[in-house]
């Protein structure tokens, strides 16, 4: 009796003794297994799968995914309509990070066992724990946007949590080591780092200020600008990444005379004169003032201490006065609460810390009150 007719595919015995199997895609090309099979079964198997893949709606051309991975990712960052330095960010991790594993690999031939050895690499190699989950993140997103082009069917980074690093909780610099680097770095950068430490902003928010930004009669400051430095060098003047980042700032009054003293002797003339330039006239670049930084932190003897630490102080200073969430957003320039969150909980934290020293001292001064009898004074038993 001949045998069944096969529904789906076929499958032959090839010469050396192994099976080839083949069917018929929705595209109307005959598509052959990837490689041959040791027994019929597996063969079977195989098609089952290819199926069952085309039942689903799961069928993906098997040749679309042999596409570079590193030619795909850069026209994935060029597609995307980001900002320039996010892309300039990204264009910098596909380079040093993942060009030298998955450049010329297919898309399709990225594997989660070659992630997962990608990951280790990098690390065991010295790269930063952020950097590293900077370019996972990247990596899980040009494939994820290859599955929604169907040249893949799954996306290989299955890692947890690999897209979040767990770094260091930074110092929160003291008012006092504040003036003692402002009073040890060069002159021309003393009012810079007094207003990074008060009032929050960011260094390219800082070297973006121009005199009409500040308004002495109201005592704020308009953040509308942000400087941003490629990493060829060049920089872009741009409008904050996000709304909430163009916002007014009030300016503490303690260093009202600092900032009127170096508008007097270091800014640019004119109402969109540059409020803080460099020796030679051009606005600082941070490599260069990052030196200067390091050298005022030596000579004055204060340790671990990154420029951008000092926005800490300003944020946790302004928690400490009990502003609320939303006042936190707006000073801050975040668009989410989880920044505000997170120095609202450590001023409550150092609060309940305060509380139990109180009642540590009242404890301490009672038991010194009681009588030879344990009783309190001025009570009886």
């Amino acid at each position: 009796m001949a045998g069944k007719k096969r529904a789906f595919g076929r499958v032959r015995k090839l010469p050396s003794g192994r099976y080839q199997a083949r069917y018929l895609g929705p595209d109307g090309i005959d598509r052959p297994a990837p490689k041959t099979f040791r027994t019929k079964r597996d063969a079977d198997d195989w098609l089952a799968e290819r199926q069952a893949e085309l039942r689903a709606g799961d069928w993906a051309d098997p040749e679309a995914g042999k596409v570079a991975f590193g030619g795909y990712a850069t026209t994935w960052i060029t597609e995307r309509g980001i900002g320039a330095s996010t892309a300039d960010l990204y264009r910098s991790l596909l380079r040093n990070h993942l060009e030298p594993t998955f450049g010329t690999v297919a898309v399709a031939d990225i594997t989660p066992a070659m992630v997962r050895a990608w990951r280790v690499a990098r690390l065991g190699a010295g790269a930063g724990p952020s950097t590293v989950a900077k370019s996972y993140a990247l990596l899980r997103a040009v494939l994820m946007t290859a599955v929604e082009d169907q040249l893949i069917r799954r996306n290989p980074c299955r890692i947890k949590g690999a897209s979040s690093a767990q770094t260091p909780e930074r110092p929160t610099a003291t008012v006092q080591e504040v003036y003692a680097v402002a009073g040890a770095i060069q002159p021309r950068y003393r009012a810079l780092v007094l207003l990074a430490a008060f009032s929050g902003l960011r260094w390219g928010e800082l070297v973006g200020l121009r005199r009409r930004d500040l308004d002495f009669e109201s005592g704020t400051l308009r953040v509308r600008r942000n400087v941003a430095e490629l990493h060829d060098g060049s920089r872009l003047i741009k409008e904050p990444k996000s709304a909430a980042g163009k916002r007014t700032v009030a300016i503490p009054a303690v260093i009202t005379g600092d900032l009127l003293a170096h508008l007097d002797v270091y800014a640019e003339s004119g109402a969109d004169g540059r409020v803080f330039v460099g020796a030679k006239g051009a606005t600082p670049r941070r490599n260069h003032f990052n030196k200067l930084w390091r050298r005022a932190c030596v000579s004055a003897d204060i340790k671990g201490l990154h420029f951008h630490d000092l926005r800490h102080t300003g944020n946790t200073l302004a928690a400490a006065t009990g502003a609320s969430t939303r006042e936190l957003m707006t000073r801050m320039g975040h668009s989410t609460a989880r920044a505000a969150l997170i120095y609202q909980h450590a001023t409550a934290e150092r609060e309940r810390l305060i509380g139990n020293a109180v009642s540590a001292a009242v404890e301490q001064a009672r038991k010194q009150d009681r009588d030879a009898d344990g009783h309190a004074a001025g009570t009886s038993p």
